[in-house]
């Protein structure tokens, strides 16, 4: 049986607010890629809070793990609230996501240390990275959804950087909180009670940005399968198996080369190659300005040139160069900011095709469970251990095992990306271009 959308053969009114609209969502990304954030940031700081066992290496070890269950929920998310988002619409997912992401921030911030409450502390602690982790899993199709479905046909390239550089700016908001935190308060302070102030300030920044996201318009594409957007998300893998197997293969070295390069290296750097935190922080956010600077361009380039060339560079670049930068990378800032910014750089040509590319597998139905399903699972099992595995094989002295991981999957996601030729996203063109029918599963997908 195949899902398909009828065709559409309306043109809705002209909506002049487009970039307003995908602004409000941004800033709801932003918070919420904020809140995601900060754990990681933070880790060293929450170790010894809610898992005392003395042993520094250890609790960020602990600390990680806990990070990686929050990432086990995500595939949860991704498909609650992308089945959220194919029934009730786009904007109320985004709304959603949000509330979520609110309340684990709320819940880490007001949680007792070990000392005080025991296992109680730690309990509550994966608890809360368990709502963030709904919260995440279900934020990053909804706002990819969003966008393509707002963008112009023709300009989907650029309309997507905005997810990462929205994404961009709340990480960058949670590394400055960190730099002004460790150089205002002392080491007992950051580690009594100031490690609290960047999650209370998360459950606020969220509650705003739930607010801003009230006056999101739905998009004209589910307004017009609104009446049948109804369907199981069951029975997405029934219809869809390949496109959805195709999504998590896109998604396979994006999700670790992300969570390594972007979140896990200046902590790396710290424990590992001697960096001091300040100057790590610093090569950090310095990296991820010039990324997001980018953005704009990359999504220019994949408008012009289309995905397919963008992701192969990515795929390819990571699998030549991802062992020549960690060889070039320790003992300094400088080399550290070299390696981040090359590194995104790489990445955000994938940023700015792979909305377009995997939206387009699916109709507008049955799209935010369809491609919010395989990236969150895959995000989880490979994006969410990505710091772990690299801590892991570090601590035993293997350290060199883990940029061939990276290079192993992004090969990986790189034969997906040579079998891409682009699917009919008939439903999508139809609402923009008079005359033009909704194809559903009968499109012109190949691979």
């Amino acid at each position: 049986m195949s899902i398909t959308d009828p065709p559409v053969a309306v043109r809705p009114a002209k909506e002049p607010g487009r970039p307003r609209q995908i602004l409000l969502a941004s800033l709801g990304n932003a918070a919420e890629w904020f809140d995601w954030t900060v754990y990681v940031t933070f880790a060293a700081v929450l170790g010894p809070q809610f898992f005392p066992s003395g042993d520094g290496a250890t609790n960020v070890l602990e600390t990680l793990s806990v990070f990686a269950v929050g990432f086990l929920f995500r595939p949860v998310g991704g498909l609650l609230i992308g089945a959220y988002c194919d029934r009730r619409g786009r904007g109320a997912g985004l709304r959603l996501s949000l509330l979520l992401m609110a309340g684990g921030s709320l819940l880490i911030a007001l949680a007792p240390a070990h000392r005080t409450a025991g296992v109680l502390s730690p309990a509550l602690l994966v608890a809360a990275r368990a709502l963030q982790g709904l919260s995440a899993g279900g934020e990053g199709t909804a706002m990819s959804t969003y966008v393509i479905e707002t963008a112009p046909r023709r300009r989907r390239g650029l309309y997507s950087s905005a997810i990462y550089i929205s994404t961009t700016l709340g990480t960058l908001t949670a590394t400055f909180l960190a730099l002004l935190l460790r150089n205002t308060l002392t080491p007992d302070q950051l580690a009594d009670w100031g490690w609290r102030i960047p999650f209370a300030l998360g459950a606020l920044f969220a509650s705003y940005g739930w607010w801003m996201r009230r006056g999101v318009r739905e998009t004209p594409a589910f307004g017009a399968v609104r009446e049948r957007a109804h369907r199981p998300a069951g029975e997405v893998l029934r219809a869809y198996p390949r496109r959805v197997v195709r999504v998590a293969g896109f998604t396979l070295g994006a999700t670790v080369v992300y969570y390594t390069f972007a979140a896990y290296l200046p902590l790396y750097a710290q424990v590992h190659d001697g960096v001091p935190a300040d100057s790590a922080l610093w090569a950090s956010v310095a990296a991820q300005v010039v990324f997001m600077a980018a953005l704009p361009l990359l999504g220019m380039a994949t408008d012009r040139f289309g995905p397919r060339p963008m992701l192969l560079v990515f795929g390819g670049g990571f699998v030549c160069l991802t062992p020549v930068l960690f060889a070039v990378m320790s003992g300094s800032a400088v080399r550290l900011f070299a390696v981040m910014a090359a590194a995104l750089l790489l990445f955000g040509c994938y940023a700015t095709a792979a909305p377009a590319a995997t939206s387009q597998m699916f109709p507008t139905a049955v799209r935010s469970t369809g491609v919010g399903l395989p990236y969150a699972l895959t995000v989880a099992l490979f994006g969410g251990t990505a710091p772990y595995l690299n801590e892991y094989l570090a601590g035993r002295g293997h350290a060199a095992w883990y940029p061939w991981y990276v290079v192993l999957l992004a090969a990986a996601s790189t034969v997906f990306f040579l079998r891409f030729r682009g699917t009919a996203d008939a439903d999508l063109t139809a609402v923009e271009d008079t005359g033009r029918a909704g194809a559903g599963d009968g499109g012109t997908a190949r691979g």
